[in-house]
């Protein structure tokens, strides 16, 4: 199945909208868009090597530190999914990355998650710096990724721009 809409990011997973996933207002419930994107997380891990192998024998993991998900339109049931992964930076610790979630055969985008994720030593369960091996692998990633720009979401922070009540500036 391909999309007739130009998608932004890698395509690193594929899903659809299962029974149990919806909630009482008939769509897909909030925690399972971040289920999806957390699945989709560890598939692109695969891509760097990062398998219950490699976390095995090297005693080395990621751990989420931070994460931020927006819905744009609802998914229903049994609606087929695409999540698409863009790496936005990384360093020898940590590494940043937006997804996007479309629905597969429309093409709409329906919600997209950003994330901070940092390569942990499992022994000490301190953050440690990337294998090797995987720092080549996010390289690879990374520059196979062409030239989708800088999501506009990433980033962003949530208020409400004229609020009847804000605690923001009270002492």
């Amino acid at each position: 199945m391909s999309l007739s809409v130009e998608i932004e990011g890698v395509e690193i997973s594929r899903g659809k909208v299962l029974p149990d996933w919806i909630d009482i207002n008939g769509h897909m419930n909030v925690a399972y868009y971040v289920l999806a994107f957390d699945l989709a997380v560890d598939t692109l891990w695969l891509d760097f090597g990062l398998d219950n192998e490699h976390i095995r024998v090297n005693n080395s993991s990621t751990f989420a530190v931070e994460s931020h998900v927006l819905y744009r339109k609802e998914l229903l049931l049994n609606d087929p999914f695409i999540v698409t992964s863009q790496i936005l930076a990384f360093d020898e610790k940590r590494i940043h990355q937006f997804q996007r979630m479309y629905h597969a055969s429309e093409g709409y985008l329906a919600a997209s998650a950003e994330w901070m994720n940092l390569h942990v030593d499992m022994k000490t369960r301190r953050v440690s710096p990337w294998p090797a091996q995987v720092l080549r692998a996010m390289r690879r990633v990374a520059a196979s990724q062409g030239t989708w720009p800088y999501p506009a979401d990433a980033g962003r922070s949530m208020r409400i721009r004229e609020p009847l009540f804000s605690i923001a500036g009270a002492c």
